[in-house]
């Protein structure tokens, strides 16, 4: 076997192993779908140009030279179309014309337009080019530019330090490196020259993993282990493919066995780690559930009691009765919070997205809210950014969640503020085109250190407690992953404790297909 044709079949074997992984860990992700589609088409190709390399029949050649045509063609698309999903751009139209000029164009390939034959070049067949085989570069560097050019806007309009700025630099990067490899196998047909730049798309799908594992950049959960068996098993299967002779081929084989034998265990083993994780969610979401009930219940029945429903009660019951109401509505809220970490974990968190209007929706909670914003020593207000009567402040949204997280940013705000302000504020920032929600406060602030950990779980400033007692440190996880599932953006920042504290959150506008 020889460089070249291994080196396409560790891409081949590489990159599928690597997508079904990521497709494996969320089967129902749409970015997990598209990308799994891109390097099913990707691995075609580079297995087709692996028979090329080892092939000494015509007919053959001939036969995996179409099969690489057409795949090729359908390469940059699906990959386009895995960086709307990625970067939450709809661009119904876009994907409809490039599609059909794919189509188009893998149709072109098959012609003798395109290519009049193969030919034998630097040891390989090659396409024999057709008077108007140049149109393939220029439509390969077309979608290259579009690609490159998306993740470049993007980045532009991603917030500086941003774990989504880092994604798609990292993609931006990767992206380079694999048109510039790729744009070599054309090499051979326009100035015979060998295609060297093939081996840099090795690099791509490094960089690709490196960049899943570093900044997650897919969504996905747990996929060290199968990555790094995956890995290991086409490293021994490669020295497998290479035996020369029959000890080799013994040798090679039960290594190979062994190592495939190793990997099963350790991914069932990590199988078995994650069901065990999985069940002990599920318990907890079993139990927060049968809480729900008797809480419930007990915040009808205090209710009705303190409204005078259930006739007159004397001060003493009356004030015991409100603290119980108060300590139940508090033990109510703990139970939604774990219900909801369950949810996540579980994956089982639903969404019923509707156009929402934005800044109706927060003046709803605001006034639902109001008994509570009104403190002594601190100033409530919010301020709407003034876009003309014909604005729309409509998101595409799940409102009771969305309302859930703009309570829970409220609510928190004038809690760990005893004196001063807390600003509200709607705005469109025209740079990134997104609505941006944003609550200023002079609180009990956040230390530096606790700042990249704020919105993990069980994570609470140190000086919280002064302020509020209650809370679970829950709070914050499940509304970033409330505004991440909107494909939003949520931050905070402060200049230190004692020196209050700013929570962002970034929405897309509502865009009707």
């Amino acid at each position: 076997m020889n460089l070249f044709a291994a080196s396409c079949l560790v891409l081949s074997l590489s990159s599928i192993l690597f997508s079904f992984i990521l497709y494996r860990s969320d089967p129902l992700n749409k970015v997990n779908k598209y990308w799994f589609i891109s390097s099913l088409v990707f691995s075609l190709w580079s297995f087709g140009l692996f028979e090329i390399a080892l092939t000494s029949d015509d007919s053959m050649a001939f036969f995996w030279q179409n099969m690489i045509n057409v795949s090729a063609v359908f390469i940059p698309l699906v990959y386009v179309f895995f960086l709307f999903e990625f970067l939450g751009l709809k661009q119904r139209k876009m994907r409809i014309g490039l599609f059909v000029l794919a189509a188009a164009f893998s149709e072109f390939s098959l012609t003798p337009l395109f290519q009049q034959g193969i030919t034998m070049t630097k040891g390989f067949f090659w396409i024999n080019p057709g008077p108007y085989y140049l149109l393939f570069p220029v439509y390969f560097m077309v979608y290259a530019i579009i690609s490159v050019s998306l993740l470049v806007v993007s980045y532009g309009n991603s917030e500086k330090g941003s774990p989504m700025r880092k994604q798609i630099r990292n993609m931006i990067i990767g992206s380079l490196i694999g048109y510039l490899g790729g744009v070599t196998n054309f090499f051979p047909e326009i100035f015979g020259d060998y295609p060297y730049g093939n081996y840099l798309i090795i690099f791509y799908i490094i960089f690709m993993i490196y960049g899943v594992i570093r900044y997650r950049s897919l969504n996905v959960k747990t996929i060290s282990t199968q990555l790094f068996s995956g890995a290991l098993i086409s490293v021994v299967f490669f020295n497998f493919m290479r035996s020369v002779n029959l000890e080799d081929w013994i040798v090679n084989s039960i290594v190979l066995i062994l190592v495939i034998t190793f990997s099963m265990i350790l991914v069932i083993a990590n199988d078995h780690l994650n069901e065990t994780n999985r069940e002990k969610s599920e318990f907890v979401s079993f139990a927060t559930h049968q809480l729900r009930a008797p809480l419930t219940a007990m915040k009808g029945y205090g209710s009705l009691i303190l409204e005078g429903d259930m006739g007159e009660v004397n001060p003493e019951v009356r004030q015991a009765v409100s603290r119980m109401f108060e300590s139940t509505k508090t033990l109510a809220s703990i139970v939604d919070d774990y219900l909801d970490v369950t949810r996540i974990e579980l994956g089982t968190m639903k969404y019923i997205f509707d156009r929402v209007d934005l800044k109706l929706l927060i003046e709803d909670v605001i006034a639902e809210l109001k008994p509570n914003l009104k403190r002594e020593g601190v100033a409530f207000d919010f301020k709407i950014e003034e876009m003309g009567q014909q604005w729309d402040w409509s998101v595409k949204a799940d409102r009771n969640k969305l309302k859930q997280v703009i309570a829970n940013l409220l609510d928190n705000s004038v809690k760990y503020t005893l004196q001063g302000f807390v600003h509200v504020s709607l705005s469109f920032d025209r740079k990134k085109h997104k609505f941006v929600f944003k609550i200023e406060d002079t609180g009990v602030g956040i230390a530096p250190e606790v700042l990249p950990t704020l919105f993990n779980k069980f994570i609470r400033a140190g000086n919280a407690n002064t302020a509020n007692v209650k809370g679970t440190g829950l709070g914050l996880y499940v509304a970033k992953q409330i505004v991440e599932g909107h494909r939003g953006a949520i931050r905070a920042s402060s200049a230190g404790e004692g020196k209050g504290s700013i929570f962002v959150v970034e929405l897309n506008p509502f865009e009707i297909l």
